[in-house]
């Protein structure tokens, strides 16, 4: 997905490194205290990168509030649930990416329905005004709008990893 990852860990290095292994992880950062986590993830966005952060635990609430996106597990603290923007239903870090390709699929899907809901009107409302096109037609063009956004927005739910 061409993303940078990094494991912020307070648990010792041989553990962090396993961990690390496992979920694919560029970067491991073992004995990692809150407050560092909170400091990594400033230093990231002071260099003008987006940094999304993902945590279970008490520890990793103000990390995951510091973050541009705050992703908590499901099976975490409340607090954790509370400080991310997002909270995966399953407890396992391998959601992520389906999250990441979910939400892109979204931005790209709303993108394409502002375009399509302003190439209508950019089109519709000088003809209306000029008297070249009818009430009638006009007001079907409108639900045509409204029908082809929704339709396309109700295509995320075929969506699949």
């Amino acid at each position: 997905m061409r993303l940078e990852t990094v494991l912020l860990s307070g648990d010792i290095s041989a553990t962090a490194e396993a961990v690390g292994r496992t979920v694919g992880v560029d970067r491991v950062v073992a004995d990692v205290l809150p407050e560092a986590k909170l400091a990594e993830i400033r230093r990231l966005q002071e260099q003008g990168r987006t940094v999304a952060m993902v945590g279970d635990g008490l520890n990793d609430a103000p990390a995951l509030a510091q973050a541009d996106v705050g992703v908590a597990m499901g099976t975490g603290t409340d607090v954790a649930m509370e400080a991310g923007a997002v909270t995966l239903m399953r407890g396992d870090p391998r959601g992520v990416p389906e999250a990441i390709l979910l939400a892109r699929s979204t931005m790209r899907v709303i993108r394409q329905n502002l375009f399509w809901a302003f190439a209508y009107n950019v089109a519709g409302i000088p003809l209306a005004a000029l008297g070249y096109l009818s009430p009638v037609v006009a007001g079907a063009a409108m639900a045509l709008s409204s029908v082809s956004v929704m339709a396309n927005a109700l295509l995320l739910k075929r969506w699949r990893m």
